[in-house]
């Protein structure tokens, strides 16, 4: 729709607008979901202690809705780091294009594939572990 309108872009900005917006609207429900978690106790407590808006926010609500929030958050962090082979549909040549390129310009398949999968798990096993690390330093 953006060319029709002179507005055009390259496939990678393109690609990463939008993998951006399409897991922008699932964080925003994790921050919603996490939000409204947040026990209406806690709420009541900030009204009548006569806390402001902002304050109530940065001190009461953020802090116990960020703790319920980061697993979530790391899924998709995950998640999105999976679905980057996708981008390969507007000719964004990342990891995975590039292996097929390989692949088909020396007709060995298993190989490059491979290579691509364990650096996939190399990339998230690492992210999954600090996301646990982050985890675990909330809880305190």
């Amino acid at each position: 729709m953006l060319p029709e309108w002179g507005l055009t872009f390259s496939a990678l900005t393109t690609g990463v607008f939008a993998i951006g917006l399409h897991y922008s609207t699932y964080t925003m429900q994790v921050y919603r979901a996490g939000i409204e978690a947040v026990p209406v106790g806690q709420w009541e407590a900030a009204t009548a202690l006569n806390l402001p808006v902002r304050r109530t926010w940065t001190a009461v609500i953020l802090p116990q809705a960020i703790r319920r929030v980061v697993p979530a958050l790391g899924n998709y962090v995950i998640a999105m780091l999976k679905d980057t082979p996708i981008l390969m549909v507007i000719t964004v040549l990342e990891l995975m294009g590039r292996a097929r390129l390989f692949s088909q310009d020396h007709f060995q398949f298993t190989e490059p594939i491979t290579v691509i999968g364990v650096a996939f798990i190399l990339i998230s096993y690492p992210a999954s572990l600090l996301i646990r690390a982050l985890e675990r330093r909330l809880v305190r």
